[in-house]
Formats: C-alpha cells, sequence, structure tokens
C-alpha cells in the first residue's frame, strides 16, 4: 500500500484528534516500519489496520466508523492535492464512473507499483449506479467514504447502500441512488 495512504490517515488522526493521539496509536501499533511513512513508500496494508486498531482503542469509535471517516477525509484531500485530473469532471457519477479506466490510471502513472482496488461500474438505472469493489485488503469502509466525499465534494445526495458479495470483505457491492 502506497505511503500518501498512510500519510494522510496520520494527517487525518492529528486534524480530528491531536498530534499526541496520533503519536499514541503509532507507538502502540508495532510496526515493522515503525511509522515512518513516506509519500512515495510502499508499506504492508496490514499496518494500517494496526493503526485502525489502536486508533480504536483510544477513541471507542468502530473501526468501520473510522475507515469510512478516513475515505471522507482522504476523497477531500485527493481532491485537492490533484485538481487537474478532475477538472473535466462535472458530477459525482461521472467521477465515479472513471475511478478504474482514468483516475486509477492516473495514479499509476505516479506509482507505477501500487496496487489498487478494482471497481466494476455500471448504470442500473436512471440516477442509480452500481459499484463493486474488489480488494484482498477488504477495506470497503474506506472506498464507501471515498463515494460519500466524492457525492460531497460535487454536492450532490444520494442513498449509498452496501451489500458484502463475499463475506471476508473482498468483494462489496454498492448502490448508489440520486436523491
Amino acid at each position: 500500500m502506497k505511503g500518501i495512504i498512510f500519510t494522510e490517515f496520520l494527517e487525518m488522526v492529528e486534524e480530528k484528534f491531536g498530534e499526541e493521539v496520533a503519536e499514541t496509536i503509532v507507538d502502540n501499533a508495532d510496526l515493522p516500519s515503525q511509522g515512518a511513512y513516506t509519500s512515495v513508500g510502499t508499506y504492508d496494508h496490514k499496518e494500517m489496520y494496526s493503526l485502525i486498531r489502536e486508533l480504536h482503542k483510544k477513541t471507542d469509535m468502530p473501526a468501520s466508523q473510522l475507515m469510512h471517516a478516513y475515505g471522507l477525509y482522504l476523497f477531500a484531500t485527493l481532491a485537492n492535492s490533484y485538481k487537474p485530473m478532475l477538472q473535466d469532471i462535472d458530477n459525482a457519477f461521472d467521477m465515479l464512473r472513471s475511478v478504474d479506466e482514468y483516475i486509477h490510471v492516473e495514479v499509476r502513472k505516479l506509482y507505477p507499483d501500487a496496487e489498487l482496488p478494482h471497481f466494476d461500474v455500471k448504470d442500473i438505472g436512471e440516477g442509480k449506479l452500481e459499484m463493486i469493489y474488489t480488494s484482498e485488503r477488504k477495506m470497503s469502509d474506506v472506498a464507501a467514504g471515498l463515494i460519500e466525499g466524492c457525492l460531497m465534494h460535487y454536492k450532490e445526495k444520494a442513498t449509498i447502500t452496501k451489500e458484502m458479495i463475499v463475506a471476508d470483505g473482498s468483494k462489496v457491492k454498492f448502490e448508489i441512488i440520486k436523491n
């Protein structure tokens, strides 16, 4: 998993919970990298689970809620950092449709060794989109936050439903229906 995912997570923790909490979760997580992340480095995704587990212990917030909050935060941060990628995209559904065919292609140009989740996206009716998330890292709660963050970015309202296709979370269906 690319380091930018870790550095942004720790930025979110500092912003929402304070620098002391961020330092504590890094110290307590027993990380092979010792939490010394660079945005271009590559780290084991299990370190993210360790950080989330420690943040859960500090905040008593469910891990799924913390991961969702991170997805919201991450979309806003990435949208701000990579504005040129989004300049020709006018709405949330167009953005969501373009994740694999455009956004992930551009990400791979920046980070050729990035292991990205796969999204199979299709229109299922007027104002309805289905996204099938597939990833061995099983971070669909982050994906849900990213989807919600995308809707917020484009100032659109929709209902998002989530259905586990594979019980371990490696394949999840999202239905996004515009309100």
